[in-house]
């Protein structure tokens, strides 16, 4: 059973890491940390499909649920990374419940979505389990996590949420800054998000929420949000050089 899934879904929150450095030791380190769950980036980061197993099986090892952000919404990255275990995804650029529609699709095998089966990878434990039950548990433990990048993603935030095997939202504030024209107007883009938090307020589903420091994880109010690791480490860094001597 998918832990973060389940907490989620009754209420509680979630606390991760993204990790867009391919090293085992990070997920380790977050396992043995406390952390509850690690989202792997193959979006921006480099990591290839070798390295996300390997992290997978680090994250297995020490407890922790993990989700892949794939590239783009291409249905064969979606599979390749459910197959290799994740329990979850977090997919870029979802503006419309149409394409959050075709994400789900991917992501989930029939009859909610059109997922390819195979019975022999890692996630179906190689074959050692029944084909039934792993279809059900793949249907009960799924994620689903479109993310929200544009002015008009946030406006379609309810529409995105309704759609059925859809599981909570992602913002994405740096692009969609960008793409609002807005680098330098924080108020704007931070009441595109708001509109989007209170859509799913509405809708009973969680935002996923990226933060840099335990004081803006405490200022989003959000019960479900991931440290960016690479952010943590420089600042982290930054203080061991100021540091005097």
């Amino acid at each position: 059973m998918n832990r973060l899934k389940r907490t989620l879904a009754a209420g509680g929150s979630a606390t991760g890491v993204l990790l867009r450095l391919p090293a085992v030791g990070l997920v380790e380190l977050a396992g043995v940390a406390g952390l509850d769950f690690v989202l792997l980036d193959c979006e921006h980061g480099p990591a290839d499909t070798e390295q996300v197993q390997h992290h997978l099986n680090a994250a297995d090892a020490h407890g922790l649920a993990t989700l892949v952000r794939v590239g783009s919404a291409e249905p064969a990255l979606i599979l390749r990374a459910l197959d290799l275990g994740a329990q979850g995804v977090v997919v870029p650029h979802v503006d419309t419940a149409g394409q959050a529609a075709a994400v789900v699709a991917a992501a989930h095998y029939p009859p909610l979505g059109e997922r390819g089966f195979a019975n022999y990878t890692r996630a179906a434990r190689f074959g050692s389990r029944a084909p039934a039950d792993y279809l059900d548990d793949a249907a009960a433990t799924t994620m689903v996590i479109p993310m929200l990048e544009t002015a008009a993603a946030c406006e379609n935030a309810a529409e995105i949420l309704a759609v059925p095997g859809v599981d909570a939202v992602m913002p994405g504030p740096a692009d969609l800054a960008v793409s609002m024209g807005a680098l330098a107007d924080k108020p704007r883009v931070d009441a595109a998000i708001a509109a989007a938090g209170a859509a799913a307020e509405r809708a009973g589903k969680p935002v996923l929420r990226i933060v840099g420091d335990a004081a803006a994880a405490r200022a989003t109010g959000s019960r479900f949000v991931v440290y960016n690791l690479t952010q943590v480490l420089l600042t982290a860094f930054r203080e061991l050089v100021l540091t005097p001597r």
